[in-house]
């Protein structure tokens, strides 16, 4: 099995001007039933993750007719996903958009504030300081 490798920096820029990832930008956090409606409901799994020889061409063609290609793709950038088609990206090219995507993306203050303290300080309250 190969490794991942990091994405170039020309990949990187190409990834920023992405209209996939564009729409991601847009649509991120505005839609949390998604998963409900995409075209992926009605196709077997399997098709979204090929095995590293096979093509993911049928997947990403199913993407570019779905209504929540945008939504997808951005919950895959949220959660690092790097296996299998989402939002009509390949892991690939998902690898370059997550450089671009968190360089954009700047954490929720609300979702920090309902997680509690950061989990450095949480871990320096369980373990004594000697």
């Amino acid at each position: 099995m190969t490794r991942a490798r990091m994405p170039r920096p020309h990949e990187v820029a190409a990834a920023r001007r992405d209209p996939r990832l564009l729409r991601a930008l847009r649509e991120r956090r505005h839609d949390d039933a998604w998963r409900t409606r995409g075209t992926c409901q009605s196709v077997d799994p399997e098709t979204f993750f090929p095995a590293p020889n096979e093509p993911a061409d049928a997947a990403v063609a199913l993407c570019r007719s779905c209504d929540v290609q945008g939504s997808c793709l951005a919950w895959a950038l949220e959660v690092g996903d790097c296996h299998g088609v989402w939002g009509g990206t390949t892991p690939r090219e998902r690898r370059a958009m997550l450089v671009a995507w968190r360089s954009e993306v700047q954490p929720d203050p609300d979702a920090l504030d309902d997680a509690g303290p950061p989990v450095r300080d949480r871990l320096l309250t369980l373990v004594p300081s000697s």
